[in-house]
């Protein structure tokens, strides 16, 4: 089992403690001080405190009642506001999106791998994919690309979704980078320092066969060593 499963499938020692007649509202306010959630402190406390004063009328037997009611309805909610930073975000696609709704967004083309295994969980082959291209000066812009570029399954992508963003970096854009070579014209290639041969090469292939992924990509298909247009990049 999954630290994040055995997380959620827990029940907090506050809950039990909520069963407790008349102060058992004071769990309730509990849960709220460990979860910074005052609008809890205040409901545990005023329920406590009608508790007690009704503890001789019929009506106590009600509140207490709907104090462990309250208690089991909020569990859910205090797992998720206290779900260890260490962890990745869960597997389960609204426990994810509940988890991401407390944590701060990820930005993906300006995180590390570290960030990308320990934050957002992804296996250690996808964080690699993701790095590989941002060092090549791929710039992600939305998730599809994620599953289309970097070749993360559909299911992990939409599981880390809340949590992730896309920076707009001019830098990284086509007038930067190694995109040039997706945009550029052979004479423009060449005034870049490209051999005419190599920038020829590199644009007839681009016409033919459509724009270029990553350098890998070019490398791939027109053969042309990384070194002969490396300093394009």
């Amino acid at each position: 089992m999954s630290q994040s499963k055995f997380w959620f499938q827990q029940t907090p020692a506050w809950v039990w403690l909520s069963l407790i007649p008349t102060l058992g509202g004071f769990a309730i306010a509990y849960a709220g001080y460990k979860s910074k959630t005052n609008t809890w402190i205040v409901l545990g406390i005023s329920t406590s405190a009608l508790a007690i004063a009704l503890s001789a009328n019929s009506f106590a037997f009600v509140i207490w009642l709907a104090q462990i009611g309250v208690a089991f309805y909020l569990k859910k909610s205090y797992l998720v506001k206290t779900y260890p930073k260490n962890l990745p975000i869960p597997e389960e696609k609204e426990l994810a999106k509940l988890v991401a709704s407390t944590r701060d967004k990820l930005d993906i083309n300006e995180c590390s791998k570290n960030e990308l295994v320990n934050y957002l969980g992804l296996p250690i082959v996808y964080a690699n994919n993701i790095e590989s291209l941002m060092n090549e000066g791929y710039v992600f812009t939305h998730v599809e690309e994620l599953i289309e570029i970097a070749g993360i399954p559909e299911k992990q992508v939409a599981r880390i979704t809340p949590l992730i963003t896309f920076s707009y970096n001019y830098k990284k854009e086509a007038d930067y980078s190694w995109k040039r070579l997706n945009t550029y014209s052979t004479p423009e290639l060449i005034t870049c320092g490209l051999d005419g041969a190599i920038a020829e090469q590199i644009v007839t292939e681009r016409q033919q066969r459509g724009e270029y992924k990553s350098l890998i990509d070019v490398k791939q298909r027109t053969g042309l060593p990384f070194n002969t247009y490396r300093h394009i990049a």
